[in-house]
């Protein structure tokens, strides 16, 4: 991927701007909907790296990276949107994100819809959780 194209996560943004210097460690992520994309973009590239090391640091050490290589060489991610960002600010110690993304896996289009629960530690976001979808979702 070059540093011109458009970001991964569907912001808009090149992905330069975007999620490239968190993915790369060279920025942190101010707010949780930040992270949320810097995780999807880190699914599209396959980069299982990211993924243990922005979950919450107690998780980390249960997460099954075979499991998640192997579903990740599998799916192919198409699209993101955002519904809602809670919370989650530079200030805020917790966040919430609320999104719907599409993939192929195995010849089959899936719809992924998701409420994820992120904290703050030391100034650091990770991903701690999806939570119960709110009705009517």
């Amino acid at each position: 991927m070059t540093t011109s194209q458009n970001c991964p996560c569907h912001s808009g943004e090149a992905y330069a701007k975007c999620c490239q210097p968190f993915i790369e460690g060279t920025a942190e992520p101010e707010k949780a909907i930040d992270l949320m994309r810097a995780r999807y973009t880190a699914y599209t590239q396959k980069n299982v790296k990211f993924i243990r090391d922005t979950l919450w640091p107690p998780l980390q050490k249960t997460m099954n990276e075979m499991e998640v290589r192997e579903w990740a060489n599998e799916t192919h991610w198409l699209t993101l949107d955002v519904l809602d960002a809670a919370k989650g600010s530079p200030q805020d110690k917790e966040g919430l994100v609320l999104f719907k993304a599409k993939f192929l896996a195995r010849g089959q289009m899936y719809e992924h819809k998701e409420l994820s629960l992120f904290r703050k530690k030391k100034d650091r976001w990770f991903y701690v959780e999806p939570l119960p979808l709110p009705n009517g979702v």
